[in-house]
């Protein structure tokens, strides 16, 4: 039995029509009657199998798109609405021959065949009459047009979009490119196609996709999305419309918290952009491209709210695509100095200026030292105070055209503004490599001295390249692996005009954690610090597991904030698996969650083991807080750093140290299982850590760095001396 689906649209008496059916009267076929008129106007004959109108209110169709149809000619006016009538558009698959009953019909007609390309498409019924004799004569013949039924033309999809994206407005072709269509895999399919056919104007391709894209995302199809727009881009000739996609698709994975497929392809496709508008000597639009580059390659599903990092294992062949570009190396590029910074003053206190945004938490003991010195003047600026300066940081891209030199109002402002405190400071301490140091490196500092401090975050972030390390002469660490890691990932940090590198350790005053250890701390295990992914409180978990399976007098203290999941979906992932696992042990007391404390030296007392379970650190000052109140250590190797030359396993004695959780437990088990074994093990490294890590050790490192002139810049790129302590 044959399908035919009956189309009219000009007003047409019942009784035509019926006529039109009577004429296949014996022709063994199913007809179905649509037709631009009200439902109750259609006639009613057992000839049709089915019968409907296509006429859609005004709200159905949105404002918009009925605002257009009001306006357009009969035909076009009857396609709109048919185009809506999800019917209309599944019959019109399933039928062997469309017909056109009338001269207004056709343009709908033909629009349905352009779906349905497998079948004939008449006009009158003389013509469909002669379709379906042949296709009862011929039925091999028709068999592979009838299986392309199933699927709309590709070609007809990117024709038929061509045409919308060029005359109908933009709220019109996402309505016809709407997740209704979309959710089905033959109409995602199809449209994937469409966006991929060879010869499809540039313009066209891009719109497309972008609107294919966002349908599909619409649709709950984000993984269809990332494949057409990713698709799109491999046909794409042009930089712009390449890197646009390429990016979108990349956004739309990070904000599931996946790796984007083609990460490196989006990042080196901005950074190409950029290229291209810094050679037309466009360096506003060349610094919006490269921020855009930084953004998804630093993104913080990539390095802070998972367990692992792309760029960990090798930074050079990870932003290999931004280093090469030519506008990167423009941006970070040396201005220089135009005087060595003075020696320190003689005949007056060393003027010594302490900046930050917000941040101060690591500032506490260094500035207090400095307040109450004799020969040395305090002041501290918080950018975050200065509304004009802290809106200058919040725009990456308006500091990136500012280092391409697009952006004379940004020096204009910051060179207002900071002159008086680089006129009177002798020292500029600025503590984190963010925003403040973007600032102070952007204008020549004269003969003051520049000294910034990075501490971890930072080395995944775009802020080293956007700050003028030329202009730097002094860059501490509070870790050699991040010193070795950032150098790695900073080209700046390797050339002639490099500042001096120091590393130097986090100031800790370590005696207030002396106190008494309660008398059940032996097989109490704690954990300071957990929010954050990085610090992986699940190994925590795991080691823990393993030491109540041979004594269930082990239990886990959790000290501080819970992990933060509302950072994103990948937070949120790794979250609700740590709930979970932690909820589960809670009811029997192995695990408590004690929060945020006023006290932390009070909470250790009843810490018996310390625990740093963290993939990466810069320093872990809880942990070695945590040995210096008499827990004994136990280190996780920072998986992040265990194969390089620097990391935890040249950080901490041999001793403290664990690779998996197994090993962890065993020491647990060794250094626990008698308390006079746990007593001489808990002083040792108590004494380890003041000897080592205290303020009253520390601060002759920073008397050395910020009152003595530093150290000279290293000659001809080699690194410079390197002041740190070796346990």
């Amino acid at each position: 039995m044959i399908d035919v689906l009956l189309v009219s649209v000009a007003e047409t008496q019942s009784e035509t029509l019926v006529a039109a059916a009577r004429a296949f009267d014996g022709m063994d076929v199913r007809l179905r009657l649509v037709a631009f008129s009200k439902a109750g106007e259609l006639p009613d004959s057992s000839l049709f199998t089915e019968r409907r109108s296509f006429v859609q209110k005004p709200a159905a169709l949105g404002r918009e798109l009925a605002a257009v149809a009001k306006k357009a000619p009969p035909p076009k006016r009857a396609w709109i609405h048919a185009q809506r009538d999800s019917w209309l558009g599944s019959q019109a698959r399933k039928a062997k021959v469309l017909v056109a009953l009338d001269p207004q019909a056709v343009y709908t007609v033909w629009q349905l065949a352009r779906i349905n390309a497998g079948a004939h498409a008449c006009y009158g019924v003389a013509a469909a009459l002669r379709a379906v004799a042949d296709r009862r004569e011929r039925p091999g013949h028709y068999a592979r047009a009838d299986f392309l039924n199933a699927l709309p033309s590709p070609k007809a999809a990117a024709r038929s979009a061509a045409r919308r994206t060029r005359t109908l407005p933009k709220a019109v072709a996402l309505k016809a490119l709407g997740p209704r269509v979309l959710r089905t895999g033959p109409g995602a399919r199809a449209w994937r196609m469409a966006v991929t056919a060879p010869g499809l104007p540039e313009n066209v391709r891009f719109k497309l996709a972008k609107r294919v894209g966002d349908g599909l995302r619409k649709a709950n199809r984000p993984a269809g999305a990332v494949l057409t727009l990713n698709a799109a881009a491999e046909q794409s000739r042009e930089p712009r419309h390449r890197a646009d996609l390429l990016r979108t698709a990349a956004q739309m994975e990070l904000k599931r918290g996946q790796v984007p497929v083609k990460l490196n392809e989006a990042i080196g496709a901005e950074s190409a952009r950029a290229d291209q508008q810094w050679k037309k000597g466009n360096g506003k639009a060349a610094g919006a491209s490269l921020a855009r580059a930084m953004e998804l390659a630093f993104h913080r599903v990539l390095h802070f709210d998972r367990p692992e990092s792309p760029m960990a294992d090798a930074p050079e062949a990870y932003l290999a695509a931004l280093h090469s570009g030519e506008a990167f190396k423009a941006m970070t590029a040396a201005n220089g100095r135009t005087h060595k910074p003075a020696e320190p003053p003689a005949d007056r206190p060393l003027r010594l200026l302490f900046v930050t945004r917000k941040n101060a938490n690591f500032l506490t003991e260094i500035r207090d030292r400095y307040e109450h010195h004799a020969d040395v003047e305090v002041r501290s600026l918080d950018i975050a105070s200065e509304p004009d300066l802290d809106a200058l940081v919040k725009s990456p891209a308006r500091m990136a055209a500012f280092r391409l030199g697009a952006n004379p109002a940004f020096a204009h402002t910051v060179e207002e503004r900071l002159r008086p405190f680089l006129d009177w400071a002798d020292t500029v301490f600025i503590d984190w490599c963010t925003g403040p140091a973007v600032l102070f490196t952007a204008v020549d500092p004269g003969t003051t001295r520049i000294v910034v401090r990075l501490h971890s975050f930072e080395t995944f972030s775009a802020w080293p390249f956007l700050t003028d390390l030329s202009r730097v002469d002094d860059l501490v660490f509070v870790g050699a692996h991040l010193r070795d890691l950032t150098v790695s990932a900073v080209p700046s940090l390797r050339g002639p005009e490099a500042p001096a590198l120091h590393v130097i350790p986090n100031a800790m005053d370590l005696r207030r954690y002396e106190r008494p250890k309660a008398s059940d701390a032996r097989f109490t295990v704690g954990l300071t610090g957990i929010s954050a992914v990085a610090k992986d409180p699940r190994w925590a978990v795991a080691v823990l597991k393993l030491l109540r399976a041979r004594d269930e007098r082990y239990r886990l203290f959790l000290i501080g904030a819970d992990v933060d999941g509302t950072l994103s979906p990948a937070a949120r992932a790794y979250a609700d698996v740590y709930e979970q696992e932690v909820a589960s042990l809670e009811p029997s007391g192995a695990v408590r969650r004690l929060g945020q404390l006023s006290d932390v030296p009070e909470a250790l007392t009843g810490v018996g083991v310390i625990l740093s379970s963290s993939v990466r650190e810069s320093f872990h000052c809880g942990f070695v807080e945590g040995a210096a109140s008499g827990a004994v250590p136990v280190a996780r190797n920072w998986p992040f750093f265990a194969d390089k030359p620097n990391g935890a396993h040249t950080l901490f004695p041999a001793g403290w140290l664990a690779g998996s959780p197994e090993e962890a437990a065993d020491r647990i088990l060794a250094v626990t299982g008698s308390e006079e074994v746990w007593l001489a093990a808990a002083s040792e490294a108590a004494s380890f850590a003041r000897l080592n890590w205290d303020w009253s050790v520390v601060a002759r490192l920073f008397d050395d760095l910020l009152l003595s002139g530093g150290t000279p810049r290293p000659e001809g790129g080699e690194s410079s001396e390197i002041r740190a302590l070796q346990p």
